[in-house]
């Protein structure tokens, strides 16, 4: 293996003109680089013309997407990149439909130093426009498809995105979003039959431009990736497109990804954990399922009708399967399926194990912040053995827990988190950034290890409640109160309290056919924890406010 690798390398980087090593990631990272790459499928060898060709594409284009999708329709043209409820499109097709779209962009004023918002759900649309505008150079504002009208006029109103792409459901909730600027151009990307008739459809806009391959632009494109403004209003974190295959690399060496298989991308596309799957699957050469909306039974039946190797969720949404009748678990077995990767908000240690125990040890549980990128990745081994664990920092990260004044905290102590790597982001587009203490970046929340190195996330830095002089960190509640037979989930928050400063509030969601009074919740938190830790009110709820990546809005409980 090593032989071959150092035959590949040095293939890559004399035979190829302009493909440098360091697009391999540093000189320092290499050799761990080359092996995890090389295991992937991503290093192999390659004959001659197809190696000049993914080198031309690469020095051309660099680490973008655009880079991604070109290469892999040069390689494997008529091979299936996408199946969505409309059909499949090979990777020629997507390569050319972009290339059209990308010129209709240009047709409408749009240059590569303007923004382009996109609104789309998961579906052909959201990669028309994606790579569209990476062959433009255009940097891209990737639009929450659960905003309310004010959040979304507010953000395009702070971003000024030249051009809007979107799905015709949220035609009414972009109603003004031209304010003083008449010139902003709308693109429908998916709509029913009569919605939005008088808007330029991007099938039509596909249609009626040539597919003919365009000049990569100076700039590679800009993606700013949305906060999910549970407690506040959305902030826009901008990164770039890695200078490497570096962090792709890292991801891989712990969740085993492999090339040329089969991803269903259940997470939404607009947000982070979403969006950087997209993005590996380009690397990888993945064929892409979607489905507009998710449904727990319809995904199950995706994965088992597409052989997906892979399946990438938010914890909502393993929790909303393994909520289904055990007879309609029983119809799918899943024998393709080999990763199932989770992020975007806590997964409750219960839940991972109700889900290997059915569906086998395929469980990953990615830890990291739109800000911070990744922090660490929990395997399934890490879950079997720690239960509600988020794993161990990956090679090359470096995870710290730090005390008010900055300094490290032993394991066991719970303290604020700092992470290293990478892939932290440039700073908010309005302005600011996150706490920085030398080189690491504050990721929000709060946790700490344990004896084995590996991390646990207690909560939120700013959830954090005062109450009667001690501080409770609400996760610890909430995974008690959802571990009981008759609560399906929970969530707690502080509200003033004239005598202890704060008190306690839990929100509970009962399970289905089970009873339970607040005189019972209350018990259960005190039988388990400490006195200070038990709400003093408790409101009985149908379910918990969401937004689409299954974080609690914690804003519309207080």
């Amino acid at each position: 293996m090593v032989a071959a690798i150092k035959g590949i390398t040095g293939t890559i980087g004399g035979a190829v003109r302009g493909v440098r090593l360091g697009q391999l990631g540093s000189a320092a990272d290499l050799p761990f680089n080359l092996k995890v790459l090389a295991e992937a499928g991503i290093i192999r060898p390659m004959g001659p013309g197809e190696l000049l060709t993914v080198g031309r594409t690469l020095h051309r284009w660099g680490a973008s997407p655009a880079a991604g999708l070109i290469s892999t329709a040069a390689r494997r043209p008529d091979d299936v990149a996408l199946i969505d409820e409309l059909g499949e499109l090979t990777f020629a097709e997507l390569d050319r439909r972009s290339n059209a779209l990308a010129r209709a962009l240009i047709r409408a004023g749009v240059s590569s130093s303007d923004s382009v918002a996109i609104m789309c759900r998961n579906h052909r649309g959201f990669a028309d426009a994606i790579f569209a505008c990476a062959k433009l150079g255009a940097s891209v504002l990737l639009l929450n498809t659960d905003f309310a009208r004010p959040q979304l006029l507010g953000v395009i109103e702070r971003e000024r995105p030249q051009a809007v792409i979107y799905d015709a459901e949220f035609e009414g909730l972009l109603e003004g979003a031209e304010g003083e600027d008449p010139e902003l151009t709308r693109i429908v990307s998916w709509a029913g039959e009569g919605e939005a008739a008088d808007r330029l459809r991007a099938e039509e806009a596909i249609a009626r431009n040539s597919d003919a391959p365009l000049d990569p632009p100076a700039e590679p494109s800009r993606f700013v990736i949305l906060t999910s403004g549970t407690t506040g209003t959305p902030k826009g974190a901008q990164r770039g497109s890695p200078e490497s295959l570096g962090p792709l690399a890292i991801v891989l060496s712990k969740i085993p990804l492999r090339t040329e298989r089969t991803t269903a991308i259940a997470a939404p596309l607009f947000h982070s954990w979403g969006f950087l799957n997209f993005a590996f699957g380009l690397a990888l050469g993945s064929t892409y399922v979607l489905r507009r909306r998710f449904d727990p039974e319809a995904t199950l039946k995706m994965v088992a009708e597409e052989g997906a190797d892979a399946l990438v969720v938010v914890p909502v949404m393993l929790q909303r399967i393994m909520e289904l009748d055990p007879e309609v678990l029983d119809r799918y077995e899943l024998p393709s399926l080999r990763v199932t990767a989770a992020s975007g908000s806590a997964l409750p240690g219960d839940l991972a194990a109700r889900w290997m125990d059915r569906f086998g040890d395929n469980l990953y549980n990615f830890y990291g912040s739109t800000e911070v990128g990744w922090a660490t990745i929990a395997t399934p081994e890490d879950m079997r053995a720690a239960p509600g664990t988020a794993g161990r920092p990956p090679h090359g990260t470096v995870v710290a827990i730090l005390d008010d004044d900055g300094r490290v905290l032993p394991a066991g102590e719970s303290g604020r988190i700092f992470v290293g790597n990478e892939m932290s982001f440039e700073g908010y587009t309005g302005g600011g950034g996150k706490d920085v203490v030398g080189d690491l970046l504050s990721s929000g929340d709060v946790g700490h290890f344990d004896g084995e190195g590996r991390l646990f996330i207690d909560g939120r830095d700013d959830e954090m409640i005062v109450s009667g002089g001690e501080n409770v960190f609400p996760r610890e509640v909430e995974d008690l109160l959802a571990s009981h037979d008759a609560i399906d989930e929970a969530a707690v928050i502080g509200v003033d309290d004239e005598r202890f400063g704060q008190r306690l509030k839990a929100f509970v969601v009962v399970s289905a056919g089970a009873e339970i009074d607040e005189a019972a919740v209350r018990d259960y938190v005190k039988e388990n924890l400490a006195r200070y830790k038990v709400p003093r009110e408790v409101a009985f709820l149908d379910e918990l406010p969401r937004n689409p990546t299954g974080k609690v809005l914690k804003r519309e409980l207080a």
